[in-house]
């Protein structure tokens, strides 16, 4: 009789072992969220604006595709909980770093304007010695202008790339003319030439 009830016993508890390991399933609903939340950070364009938080949010993902292989699905859940999380979190952050971009292209623009008006009132200056260039920096002067226009137009779509633009400018037309002033500002001024008198007849 103990037997029976002994073997009844374990047959239950073998029994309810098997019952919660069949339950026991992958936590899709979490995934499909933590993806979606994924999915929307991306979008947002965390992976320009919010770069540290969405890979510190994927390493999170990472994790928890781990324990579903290793059929920890208790962590797992857990896991993709946090990562929908930190998803959002870098989501939200997108706005924040968008503006700090922004804010370092106006800048960076703007030195480049001050820059500029600085070396037109050099080349004023150099006005008689840059006869032989007058012509390639008019016309640089013109490209800079519509170029500089561009760039700030870009400032609010897309600031990452008004800020290389900006770099592009300093390097292609602020640089260039700055070091071409300098070296024209080293050559010494021609004398006037004097004027012949005019013998008079005694």
């Amino acid at each position: 009789m103990k037997n029976l009830k002994y073997s009844v016993s374990l047959l239950m508890v073998l029994a309810l072992v098997l019952f919660f390991i069949g339950c026991a399933k992958p936590p899709e609903a979490e995934q499909k969220a933590a993806k979606a939340a994924m999915d929307a950070a991306v979008t947002a364009g965390a992976e320009k604006f919010a770069a540290v938080q969405l890979d510190a949010a994927k390493k999170v993902w990472a994790a928890a595709e781990a324990q579903v292989k290793e059929k920890k699905y208790k962590e797992a859940k857990q896991g993709y909980v946090d990562a929908k999380a930190a998803f959002d979190k870098a989501a939200a952050a997108v706005a924040a770093g968008k503006k700090a971009a922004a804010d370092e292209a106006t800048a960076a623009l703007a030195a480049l304007d001050e820059s500029w008006i600085a070396l037109e009132a050099e080349g004023k200056k150099l006005e008689k010695k840059l006869k032989d260039q007058k012509d390639a920096w008019v016309s640089e002067a013109t490209a800079f202008g519509d170029n500089l226009k561009a760039a700030k137009e870009m400032v609010a779509a897309d600031p990452l790339g008004a800020k290389a633009k900006a770099a592009e400018l300093k390097t292609a037309f602020v640089e260039k003319w700055d070091a071409a002033f300098k070296e024209l500002a080293a050559i010494p001024d021609k004398p006037e030439p004097k004027k012949a008198t005019k013998k008079t007849k005694s």
